[in-house]
Parts: structure tokens; C-alpha cells; sequence
């Protein structure tokens, strides 16, 4: 059935004419970011975009977000990106659709629930303990890979939360990962065209990923299943259990692989990423950074946090919710119309790809003030109780809101807090940062930091 956000008046879309498709295209490949920022800044909150043999409906109101992703997301199932994504990363939660994909979110779902949070709390401060003592032995030598340090943090603490692991024996998970995520983005900006047998390098690459990962599920898989046949309520139990009910065992194994390389990407790529962005964003603005840490000497003293600590550490979540703002982990959703539909009196063909882009929504300066500059207060309870719900989605938003948004929260909160409080952290003198739009919005060539303990 189709439904409308009201309008006034029924419109057509604006956008750019098919001669500047060429340039639209070396956008697409090179700077994704920049043709949308171009595209919302040139057209406004609506715009078709003709790229190719592809079709592009760009909404960037947090009305039309509100349509597409809560009030009328059955009509909108994964699309461009996403979709071609499939041949990279499989059926696992961040693709899949209908009865599969609520199957497998009631699958992973209770293992978010807020009765485990304080448990996590604990593995999170013993992770960023580690980390802080590790920074420490390097103080006052050469550079550190902070993109490096904080993904070993994220995937320590996923794999201690989510799948009671030590994911720090298998050291290729970073190269499968990078190879994962450079095919998934190929596939999403050639649409798939191009043949998997084709050895290409990056194809290369990913066919030996696949046997990498393979390797490590069943690794884990079979550990779990010597260990305790698989009675524990974690994340890889439950998927132990959901396998076992498959009538196709091969069909059950795959799956499981599939949901367990999303999830090993998704939670631990992401937050590494807001992480960075952090770190760097602090770096950049001195007076916020003495906020953070005044706070967290107040609300901690020496000791590390706990879970209840989390409600005193009211600025430094702001500060995070100011980086999920400006670079949000996930940039881009895009979605596909099954029915012919209308946003704000436009017309959506079934088979439309249509986007809603947080990064630009987020920068909207008709529901953000000044939207380029760094600001946490603007996420005070009293500022931002005012805004329109939808003009701000770094977790996404209705059915598919991110099942993790509130561990990566915590999480980010503790780590920034420890860190702040104990080292003092620079990107090294000439370094500039710069966003690059792959699942996750990474930042480019990593985080070179120099590390000077307080």
C-alpha cells in the first residue's frame, strides 16, 4: 500500500541534466561525499540524480528520513551499495530482508538488552586499560597507528562481549576485513558488473579473505561447541542454536558465516571509527578536551568507570554524539522502492534507489546552527530536545536501527574518558584528515598520533 508525506502540492524532482553525468560518475568513484554535499547544496532536499544506467532519488529532510526509514520502511529495502554488497559480505543482518532478516535480528537481539550493559561496562574499561598501559610504554617515541590501536580495542571488546573470544589470536582479521570492505564498495560502484572469476588484484583478495574468515568461524564455532555444546546466551551461541534448527546444514553453516563476518565488521569498524574522529576532533579544539578530562577526574577519580558511571560522563557523551554529527559512522543509507510511492508530493517509481544521507542531513543549517563548526553543546538536553528526531540518525533509524547503538555508545564514552584523562594525544606535525566513505566513514591513510603520558 502507498503512503505520503503530506504535501501541499504535488512537484517534480530538480537535479543536474545528463550532460554532467561524466562528472557525476568520477564523484562516485572518488569523492561520494563531496557529490552529495554537492548535490544537497546545489538542489536542495530533493534531487534526482542520473548517473549512468543508474538513477539516484536523494531525500534530505528529516521528514522524508522519517518516511523512508520508519513510517513506510516495508516499501524500502536495502538498496544501491548494499545490495551489490551482497557478493562481498553475504546474507548476514546488514542485507538481508524480510523474514530472514527477522529471524536473525531476534536471534542476535537479546544479546544487546540492557540487563548485559553492566557486564560489558567491565570488559570495556579492561580493554581500554590495556590500551592506555600499552600508549604509555610508547610515550615519548616515535608515532602510533591509532587507527590500528583502537581497532585491536573495538574487536577485543566485541569479541569479549558479543562472542566470549579472544579474537586477538587471529591476526588477519584487519586484512580480511580491509579486503572485505574495498570489494564491497567495487561491487556497489560498478553495480556488480563485473564478474567475480575476474582476477582482479582487490578480487584476488577478497577470494583468500573469505577462506581467512572461513577459517576463523569455524574456529570459533568449533571451540564454542567443544567448550559447552553451545549453552551460553552470547551473540555465537545463539547462532550455534539458530544453525542447528536449519533443515540444510550447508545452508545453516553459511549463514552463520555470513552474519558472523557482519557483525565482526560492523561492531568493531564502526565505533574504531567514531573513535578517531574523536581523538583527532579533541586534538583540534583544546578547550573541549580540558572539559573531557576535567570530567572525568571528577566523576572518576583514578579508578576506572563503571556502568553507573556512565550518567556523570554527560559531556564527553555529548562531545560523541558532536562527532557522530559531523563524520557519522554510518554516511549513507540507501534503499530500494518495492511500490510506487510519494514523498512530499515527488513521485518514487517502484524499483527507485532512493538515499537518505546522515553525513548531509546532519548539516542540514535549517535544523543545525552553524553546522560546520564543532560545538558538543548543541547536544545539550535543553538544545537538542527542539530538533526534529530525524534530522539527526547516526544509528540509523526505525526497523533497522543499529541493534548495538547503545554498547558503541558506552563504549566510545569510556574510552574517550580514559584516554583523556591519562595520555595526551597528537597527530603527528603535517597531518591533515580526511574522510573516506567506504561502509564506514574512515578516516583516509589512518590516525598517526604521538603519545605523551600526563
Amino acid at each position: 500500500m502507498t503512503t505520503t508525506v503530506p504535501a501541499t502540492a504535488r512537484r517534480a524532482w530538480t537535479g543536474p541534466p545528463r550532460t554532467a553525468t561524466p562528472a557525476m560518475l568520477r564523484k562516485l568513484l572518488k569523492d561520494r561525499i563531496g557529490l552529495m554535499s554537492w548535490a544537497a547544496n546545489t538542489y536542495g532536499d530533493a534531487v534526482k540524480l542520473s548517473i549512468g544506467p543508474v538513477t539516484l532519488y536523494f531525500v534530505n529532510h528529516p521528514d522524508h528520513a522519517k518516511h523512508v526509514l520508519t513510517d513506510n520502511a516495508d516499501n524500502y529495502h536495502k538498496g544501491f551499495g548494499l545490495a551489490q554488497a551482497k557478493r562481498a559480505l553475504g546474507d548476514g543482518l546488514l542485507t538481508s530482508e524480510g523474514e530472514l532478516w527477522r529471524k536473525q535480528r531476534k536471534v542476535i537481539q537479546p544479546a544487546f538488552q540492557h540487563r548485559r550493559m553492566a557486564r560489558y561496562a567491565d570488559v570495556i574499561t579492561d580493554e581500554a586499560a590495556k590500551l592506555v598501559a600499552r600508549l604509555r610504554e610508547r610515550g615519548g617515541g616515535g608515532p602510533v597507528q591509532m587507527t590500528d590501536e583502537l581497532t585491536g580495542l573495538t574487536l577485543g571488546v566485541l569479541g569479549r562481549t558479543l562472542l566470549d573470544a579472544d579474537l586477538g589470536d587471529f591476526d588477519s582479521l584487519g586484512a580480511s576485513f580491509e579486503a572485505v570492505q574495498d570489494q564491497a564498495m567495487f561491487e556497489a560502484t560498478t553495480l556488480s558488473k563485473v564478474p567475480v572469476w575476474v582476477p582482479l588484484p582487490k578480487q584476488v583478495r577478497l577470494r583468500r579473505a573469505r577462506r581467512d574468515l572461513q577459517r576463523v568461524v569455524d574456529r570459533l564455532v568449533t571451540g564454542r561447541e567443544v567448550r559447552d555444546g553451545g549453552a551460553d546466551d552470547d551473540v555465537l551461541s545463539r547462532l550455534i542454536v539458530s544453525t542447528r534448527q536449519e533443515t540444510d546444514h550447508r545452508v545453516g553453516r553459511q549463514r552463520m558465516r555470513d552474519e558472523l563476518v557482519t557483525l565482526l565488521l560492523a561492531g568493531h569498524e564502526t565505533t574504531a571509527s567514531t573513535l578517531g574522529w574523536t581523538l583527532w576532533l579533541l586534538d583540534r579544539h583544546p578547550e573541549v578536551l580540558e572539559r573531557v578530562r576535567a570530567e572525568a577526574v571528577q566523576v572518576l577519580g583514578d579508578r576506572a568507570p563503571k556502568y553507573e558511571d556512565l550518567h556523570g560522563l554527560t559531556y564527553t557523551s555529548t562531545v560523541i554524539q558532536e562527532v557522530m554529527r559531523l563524520y557519522p559512522p554510518v554516511w549513507m543509507l540507501s534503499r530500494l522502492a518495492q511500490a510506487d510511492d510519494r514523498i512530499d508530493g515527488l513521485p518514487i517509481p517502484a524499483g527507485a534507489n532512493v538515499m537518505v544521507c546522515p553525513y548531509t542531513l546532519h548539516r542540514h543549517p535549517a535544523f543545525w546552527d552553524d553546522p560546520e563548526r564543532f560545538d558538543p553543546d548543541r547536544f545539550a538536553p535543553e538544545v537538542h530536545a527542539g530538533r526534529p528526531r530525524y534530522a539527526y540518525i547516526p544509528f540509523g533509524a526505525g526497523p533497522r536501527f543499529c541493534v548495538g547503538n547503545h554498547l558503541g555508545m558506552m563504549e566510545a564514552t569510556f574510552v574517550i574518558a580514559m584516554l583523556a584523562r591519562e595520555l595526551r594525544l597528537a597527530p603527528v606535525q603535517g597531518y591533515r584528515a580526511s574522510a573516506e566513505p567506504m561502509l564506514s566513514l574512515r578516516m583516509r591513510g589512518g590516525l598517526p598520533m604521538t603519545v605523551t603520558p600526563l
